[in-house]
């Protein structure tokens, strides 16, 4: 790893944004590269997902020996699985702990998603979260839901039961705008049963470069099938990721003045930051930090797999964006009808996708660790 003492990277805290990484594995645990890239890159929590569980431990044998001990214990599949991660995200949880107890829990935290082909079933997404957080007991857990309708009902009692929570697969602003106010109801269900809410967290996770790649195949099959409508298409392409995120944050700004929010502020509680996902750039045409430069900015955090944040170490442009150039962003959105893009189905399109996209590796998952266990099995 590049040892820069003056690194762009450093600096996003000076703006209000914290670092979290997109990536968690026992092999991270063990070398000591977390406890480095807390110091050397200001990584301040972790983000995990089933696809970043299933490229962890399938064909890596630093699990095999904890395979191997729940087999001779004739442990299910499942709990093979669970005993794994959990031991995983607890221990980024106690490399992360003095960054929680540092921050007074505004960061530190490790995030462990729900089963994905739970996110339309809100009361077994419930009784999950709080046995993960029962079974775990790191009061900087996170539990991951994602923020379909099913899935906010589930936020809502979650945070009320007092469990951290980062609702993720969020695409539209609307999206967003439920997850706030899911939170506050949360909250505010918290303070009617008498008991505290000034140590509960909460992230909003919203997507960034999927719905760049979707959009932008979109518009360029409508530039190949309508050339009068090209000058259109090609200001917005590229933009409507970052353009959707602004207009997001000035809903998180509406929703934080609000006299319902300032009621719980004056209780103790802490705003739920708007979290910056899947920001790894997809088109090569586009710079690597694209999602990073465009969006720092208070009361915000960027969750980075390892190569952005290299590249942010070595050349963002830091500085505050989050709030400039807000009346572009509405006007790019307002092209996507025009050159005949329904972002309403897209971003209904991308959640579907998304929700997919974390239950296949979660399959495949189960399915190498059955194999292993079979491998493992005494004949």
């Amino acid at each position: 790893m590049t040892t820069v003492s003056d690194s762009p990277i450093l600096h996003l805290k000076d703006y209000g944004q914290s670092v979290w990484m997109d990536n968690l594995s026992r092999d991270l645990l063990a070398s000591g590269e977390l406890a480095e890239l807390i110091d050397s890159r200001d990584v301040h929590g972790i983000t995990s997902n089933p696809a970043i569980f299933e490229k962890a431990i399938a064909g890596n044998k630093i699990y095999d020996q904890e395979i191997e001990a729940g087999v001779r214990a004739s442990q299910s599949v499942e709990t093979i699985y669970e005993s794994l991660v959990f031991d995983d995200i607890r221990q980024a949880c106690d490399v992360l702990k003095p960054i929680y107890d540092s921050s007074n829990g505004l960061d530190g935290y490790v995030s462990l998603e729900v089963p994905p082909n739970l996110a339309h079933d809100a009361e077994t997404t419930l009784a999950e979260a709080r046995r993960y957080a029962a079974a775990i007991a790191r009061p900087n857990l996170m539990i991951k839901i994602p923020g379909t309708p099913e899935g906010l009902k589930a936020v809502e009692q979650t945070i009320r039961d007092g469990i951290n929570v980062n609702v993720t697969l969020l695409f539209s602003v609307q999206s967003y705008v439920d997850t706030a106010w899911a939170y506050i109801r949360g909250l505010e269900g918290r303070l009617a049963d008498g008991h505290d809410i000034s140590s509960i967290a909460s992230v909003a996770s919203f997507f960034l470069s999927r719905i760049d790649s979707k959009v932008d195949d979109m518009l360029d099959q409508l530039a190949e099938a309508d050339g009068g409508k090209r000058d259109q298409i090609v200001q917005v392409k590229g933009k409507v990721a970052i353009a959707n995120a602004k207009i997001a944050y000035q809903e998180y700004k509406k929703i934080t003045q609000s006299d319902r929010w300032q009621t719980l502020v004056a209780k103790g509680a802490k705003v739920q930051r708007l979290l910056w996902a899947s920001t790894s750039t997809k088109n090569p045409a586009y710079s690597d930090v694209m999602y990073v430069d465009e969006l720092i900015g208070p009361d915000t955090v960027n969750t980075l797999p390892p190569n952005t944040i290299e590249a942010c170490a070595d050349h963002c442009d830091v500085s505050s964006r989050i709030v400039t150039e807000v009346d572009q962003a509405y006007a790019v959105i307002d092209t996507l009808p025009v050159v005949g893009i329904n972002l309403d189905e897209v971003m209904d399109e991308l959640l579907a996708e998304g929700i997919d996209k974390f239950i296949k590796p979660f399959d495949k998952l189960m399915d190498s660790l059955v194999t292993k266990v079979k491998q493992l099995s005494p004949a």
